[in-house]
């Protein structure tokens, strides 16, 4: 059954019924999100607001290890399944299951080691250090946890189980918002409250996907009995899991270079950056669910090497990105006042944070198109690329935009650099994607 939907399927049912539950996996992540940022938001403390907002990189950096394993060995495993090795794809999925946690405990240990150093780096001062210091340590507790929850989570739709993937996200997700009103409110923990409800969460997700893993599926498996697993598999995974770790390591880093540039403007400014961040991740998530969603697909008949269906898969994948993200852009710009007002009442802030929203929202079409070709390359087992792409629109090429504009342009310079970063790793995914799968794709 599962291979007749990555074989004979119409392309747009096969892509939507495994798209649609990642990408509404990715909502349900958003509002537990924007639920935290609501409750800390409601505190009416801005440096509160702030330090949490320094923070989130760290959640992120979690989100992009968890993907070394998750997005590294479902682009693997998706092409041994396509050419019939299941029994090699079963052995892989034994060892990112548990790389993953063995991942986080190491990281876990050395963020607690070097945190005063990191939190400085992340642009901690005297007003908000005790609360970035309270949501960093409780994140990094849950490292572990955190990182694993990534890895069934992509593992499970090379299979077919992306429903099962979606339960999984969207039962930690509902635990978080569950749990969020408890520790930031009633029990007043503040930063560090949303933290807890956030590990605990991901708790739960990885107790669904083990019970999942050992109970429904028959590709996958996390019994390490006669486990054994190559070096040159290896360097595969990581091979296509490093890149993909990239794009969220340099989300980390562009949030993190963005505060640092808008500190000399003031807390309220970095505060209200948080807050559209989170706006924007609306579009930003649901463009990666449909883009990352179609992942097994393209590699299932990339690894078969059927290069029609392949191409039909493409061709609909970029025009239904790039129209959604236009459609998203225009939704978020028109209701940017009544959007950031749902998180703060402070006028200033909202007033602040609408041209904000508006300059983030300017990209949108071209994280479409960098999003899709991220993805094919990823499933096409196309390392290098992948990697250019992963350390360009948050990294690299955003680092050398922002330092830029920051200076001939100041402020507002400032704000508009990720929409110029977004526009210029678009044409960079477009070179990129005519000289290195194009030719081999569609003249084959």
């Amino acid at each position: 059954m599962a291979n007749e939907l990555f074989e004979k399927v119409p392309v747009h049912k096969a892509y939507f019924k495994l798209a649609l539950p990642v990408v509404f996996s990715m909502v349900i992540s958003l509002v537990y999100n924007m639920v935290d940022t609501w409750f800390i938001a409601r505190t009416g403390n801005t440096d509160l607001i702030a330090g949490v907002s320094l923070g989130a990189p760290v959640f992120t950096l979690m989100i992009a290890l968890g993907d070394i394993f998750g997005l590294g060995g479902s682009s693997v495993i998706s092409r041994l399944f396509g050419r019939k090795l299941d029994e090699d794809g079963k052995r892989l999925s034994i060892f990112c299951f548990y790389a993953a946690f063995a991942c986080g405990i190491v990281i876990a240990a050395l963020m607690l080691l070097f945190r005063h150093p990191v939190l400085h780096l992340l642009g901690a001062d005297q007003n908000t250090y005790a609360y970035v210091s309270q949501y960093y340590t409780f994140i990094v507790l849950g490292a572990p946890f955190i990182i694993l929850s990534f890895t069934p989570s992509n593992l499970l739709r090379t299979e077919g189980f992306a429903t099962a993937s979606m339960t999984g996200t969207i039962l930690g997700s509902v635990v978080n918002i569950i749990l969020d009103p408890i520790f930031i409110s009633v029990l007043g923990l503040g930063a560090a409250g949303a933290a807890i409800a956030t590990v605990l969460g991901n708790i739960c997700a990885d107790l669904f996907f083990v019970w999942f893993l050992m109970t429904k599926s028959r590709k996958l498996s996390i019994n390490p009995a006669g486990f054994h697993i190559s070096g040159a598999e290896i360097g595969q995974i990581l091979a296509i899991g490093f890149p993909a770790s990239i794009t969220n390591f340099m989300q980390s880093l562009g949030i993190a270079l963005t505060n640092r540039f808008l500190l000399p403007y003031g807390n309220e400014r970095v505060a209200a950056m948080g807050i559209v961040m989170k706006v924007n991740m609306i579009a930003v998530l649901i463009l990666v669910g449909f883009a990352f969603g179609g992942q097994p697909l393209i590699g299932y008949n990339y690894g078969a090497g059927n290069h029609k269906r392949l191409q039909k898969i493409l061709q609909f994948s970029y025009r239904f990105e790039t129209g959604t993200g236009l459609l998203l852009a225009l939704i978020l710009a028109l209701t940017a006042r009544p959007m950031i007002g749902l998180f703060i009442k402070d006028p200033v802030i909202v007033e602040t944070g609408i041209p904000m929203l508006r300059m983030q929202l300017v990209g949108m079409p071209f994280i479409a198109v960098v999003l899709v070709t991220t993805c094919i390359f990823q499933s096409s087992g196309k390392a290098w690329n992948a990697f250019l792409l992963s350390v360009s629109r948050q990294g690299v090429l955003f680092a050398v935009v922002i330092l830029l504009a920051a200076r001939l342009a100041g402020y507002y310079g400032v704000l508009m650099a990720q929409a110029v970063s977004d526009l210029l790793t678009a044409l960079l995914a477009v070179w990129l994607f005519w000289h290195g799968l194009y030719r081999v794709i569609w003249e084959k």
